[in-house]
């Protein structure tokens, strides 16, 4: 879906905007966004995406859609999540920078020209960072400080907020990662495998209105597991063995060990093994057996990681531009004048 959506006329900016039960918030925030948009005065969509809500705000976001040609409603057909919502309105976007943000007006749309001028500056992502936070301290913004800092560690790449959905992507990244779980504020860190450029903008943490909030502690807690999954997706997708090949090594020589300092009692004092080395040789019994375990699991995920590969012919790399001879000819109907000379 979002390939097909390459090939229509993009526009400058596609907005996406998830909604759950906001329909308090729908006329407002659609005002916001309007003003803000104009301001910047370059083509536009709104794409609101109304992930299965079971309060009135559909029916808000049709009037809006059927007076206003800017604007796309996308209905799911029941509450998917933000990362699928997220992922919907990607698909069903058309602008060349798409920018993403929640639909309960704690992000201010008239932040929204700061993000278009620093991906003017040529960055791939630009990432919104709450830095008054105005959620309640130990149920939000202690875990999200510390969630923070260990994506921020475990990914390399440093933001300090992950969390945050307003941020500002160019189409081709996005058109790059697939999304689902909730991946979507994984995003930034996905993407850097791919080499792209990241930045971050101060943003205002506005305080709810309306409504009620549908995030708690225990999405926090989601997070940190699919942060483990991210980490490896990142560093061993395509070197499964690279990990638990050396979790088995590891285990495998602890193992020996044991066994070499038992045998060794053994040969030197004629201690009696079980009586007194019970626990120890279970222990090492119990490393052996773990080390070919996990390398065999290592040997696995390879040949799974090479099936992946070759059957979808899945890139194991990226290209940012190609300058020359078919790369020229695919990326412009027409070389700028001095492109000759420019290449030589």
């Amino acid at each position: 879906m979002f390939r097909m959506h390459q090939e229509e006329n993009l526009l400058s900016y596609s907005l996406v905007v998830p909604l759950y039960n906001e329909q308090e918030n729908v006329p407002q925030l659609y005002v916001k966004i309007i003003d803000a948009m104009d301001a910047v005065g370059e083509p536009y969509e709104i794409v609101f995406v109304d992930d299965g809500s079971s309060d009135g705000t559909f029916r808000q976001l049709s009037d809006i859609a059927r007076d206003d040609e800017r604007v796309v409603v996308v209905q799911l057909r029941r509450n998917f999540g933000q990362t699928a919502a997220l992922k919907a309105g990607f698909d069903h976007s058309r602008g060349e920078i798409i920018i993403s943000m929640d639909g309960d007006l704690q992000h201010d749309p008239a932040e929204i020209p700061r993000f278009i001028e620093k991906m003017k500056e040529g960055y791939d992502i630009v990432s919104g960072w709450r830095v008054e936070r105005t959620d309640h301290w130990l149920t939000r913004r202690l875990p999200s400080r510390a969630a923070n800092w260990i994506m921020a560690k475990l990914s390399r790449v440093e933001l300090h907020d992950f969390g945050t959905t307003f941020k500002a992507y160019r189409r081709e990244i996005l058109s790059e990662i697939r999304l689902y779980g909730e991946l979507h504020r994984f995003i930034p860190a996905l993407a850097s495998w791919a080499g792209a450029s990241i930045a971050e903008v101060p943003i205002t943490n506005v305080r709810r209105q309306n409504g009620r909030s549908n995030y708690g502690i225990s999405r926090t807690i989601r997070v940190l597991l699919d942060l483990v999954s991210v980490k490896f997706l990142l560093d061993y997708s395509t070197k499964p063995l690279q990990l638990f090949g050396l979790m088995g090594l590891a285990c495998l020589s602890g193992g020996a060990g044991i066994g070499l300092w038992i045998f060794g009692r053994k040969a030197l004092f004629d201690e009696g093994l079980l009586a007194n080395h019970g626990p120890l040789i279970i222990l090492g019994v119990a490393l052996v057996m773990g080390g070919i375990q996990f390398v065999a699991i290592g040997l696995i995920g390879e040949l799974l990681t090479r099936t992946y590969y070759e059957s979808q012919d899945k890139p194991v790399y990226t290209v940012r531009r190609h300058l020359g001879r078919r790369g020229a000819d695919a990326t412009r109907n027409k070389p700028p004048r001095g492109a000759g000379a420019a290449g030589r």
